[in-house]
């Protein structure tokens, strides 16, 4: 079995329909203005009117309120909410309540410590995203480019789905496939010719070196 890939960050129909072409299970658009990737939503309504099922469509958000929420769900009907920011386990559940959609929660990931955070949330989560800690001058949240030490996954058992990101790319995907077991991946920043700027025959590559992988269908826990 497959792993699932996500890409995220998409802007463009051109970008889109290479992702859509190219066999991406997830597409993620941006909904977060400090970041190069941001949509507006005019843009979400026509690149999600172009999806057509073919894959799921997820919002990524950084601690929004509802009323933001509520207009991105209005304007690209997502599949799935994906939160990037401090979400509290509490929070979460609320906005899964509220919006009857599956949520994906966002977990930075540095050291073994981080690991204790994981617990809280898998009773209100649909699935967890293990990412890199931004660095400290950061103004974003995400790994911004850079992995983690995908060992610190390894013996990890849940009961939920789980995807890592952070510094992934055509390289380096098949490996982080090999040792986390993952049964998902998410790529923006690696399938990039410049911050926001999607290169077509990256994605291709990444999705044929994920389907590819040893390390497929292996999912943690």
């Amino acid at each position: 079995m497959s792993p699932v890939v996500k890409i995220c960050g998409l802007s463009t129909p051109a970008t889109l329909d290479v992702a859509l072409g190219a066999g991406a299970d997830m597409v993620g658009f941006v909904f977060f203005p400090p970041s190069p990737r941001n949509i507006s939503f005019a843009q979400a309504r026509a690149l999600g009117g172009r999806v057509h099922a073919k894959a799921s469509k997820v919002a990524l958000v950084v601690d929004a309120d509802d009323a933001f929420l509520e207009q991105i769900v209005e304007a690209l009907k997502p599949d799935m909410l994906q939160l990037h920011g401090r979400e509290s386990p509490q929070r979460v559940a609320a906005i899964r309540e509220s919006f009857g959609l599956p949520v994906m929660k966002v977990l930075a990931i540095e050291t073994k410590a981080d690991l204790a955070a994981i617990a809280p949330y898998t009773s209100v989560a649909d699935r967890l995203l293990f990412d890199a800690r931004p660095p400290r001058e950061a103004t974003r949240p995400g790994g911004l480019g850079t992995p983690f030490d995908w060992h610190l996954l390894q013996g990890l058992a849940l009961s939920l789905p789980t995807m890592v990101s952070g510094g992934l790319t055509p390289e380096n995907v098949a490996e982080a496939l090999r040792v986390t077991h993952a049964g998902a991946v998410d790529v923006s920043s690696g399938v990039e010719n410049a911050p926001g700027v999607k290169d077509p025959d990256k994605i291709r590559a990444f999705i044929r070196a994920a389907r590819t992988s040893l390390g497929a269908g292996l999912p943690v826990g």
